[in-house]
């Protein structure tokens, strides 16, 4: 039997379904990872004019939804805006970090288990990236992995200091040593990590600057963490689209 509830929901990614309508998948506040058939959209009629673009990817919306827990597939009753981007799906830079957040969180959320918190996560980056400056919008990226794998069960555990320099991702803490496997950090790129580990607020992303060569490294490194504990995380291909419009 299916119950209709209220809530908030980012549109992760949409494909089309038949000849006008489409299925998407939206990482909800109630219900966590869900698929939606939404019917009729894409005719081309006046009223359903523009409908479909309530479910590009990142968009922040307010739902009305049929649940049924032993369905696969759910149905969206109403929807609406639940945050209008100023600037996220018009800007290249930030669309395709938007989209890199969103790849990201299909290929680490594996179960449809409900998690608030990583919601508001999510929301919160979303609308960050589109009030902030290009240094914020640079660094968001590897801001937003570090704190995913922390709400996923993994947080980095420890800080950098002259007696803990080097990142053992494998194990995901700050170590003394260099571990016996190839999967660590070191220097620079181990203490800038603690750095963005422990910022308190989105706004002091704006107080690291960082080259491009660093962003690279660092993200790769991130990525390589979140697949030493996902199971079957798979190859991200918004990752190199995302390198060449990173200053």
């Amino acid at each position: 039997m299916s119950t209709v509830h209220s809530t908030k929901g980012v549109v992760l990614r949409t494909i089309k379904y038949g000849d006008t309508s489409i299925i998407t998948s939206v990482y909800t506040e109630l219900f966590g990872i869900q698929q939606y058939i939404v019917k009729g959209v894409r005719q081309s009629s006046k009223t359903s004019a523009g409908k479909a673009s309530y479910f590009s990817p990142a968009a922040i919306l307010e739902l009305e939804v049929y649940h049924n827990e032993m369905k696969q597939l759910q149905f969206i009753k109403e929807y609406r805006w639940g945050y209008m981007y100023e600037s996220v799906l018009f800007n290249v830079v930030k669309n395709t970090v938007a989209l890199f957040v969103m790849e990201l969180l299909q290929h680490s959320l594996k179960e449809p288990e409900a998690n608030p918190e990583l919601f508001y996560l999510i929301e919160d980056t979303l609308k960050q990236l589109d009030k902030g400056n290009a240094t914020l919008t640079g660094n968001l990226p590897l801001y937003f992995t570090l704190h995913l794998a922390s709400e996923l069960g993994f947080q980095l555990q420890g800080a950098y200091s002259t007696k803990t320099p080097i990142i053992d991702l494998q194990d995901g803490n700050f170590v003394e040593n260099i571990p016996l496997h190839p999967y660590y950090l070191e220097g620079q790129l181990a203490e800038i990590t603690s750095a963005i580990s422990n910022l308190s607020f989105y706004n002091e992303l704006e107080t690291i600057p960082l080259n491009k060569n660093i962003r690279r490294q660092l993200l790769e490194a991130y990525q390589l963490y979140l697949s030493l504990h996902i199971p079957g995380f798979g190859q991200m291909k918004s990752y190199a689209i995302l390198q060449e419009v990173l200053a």
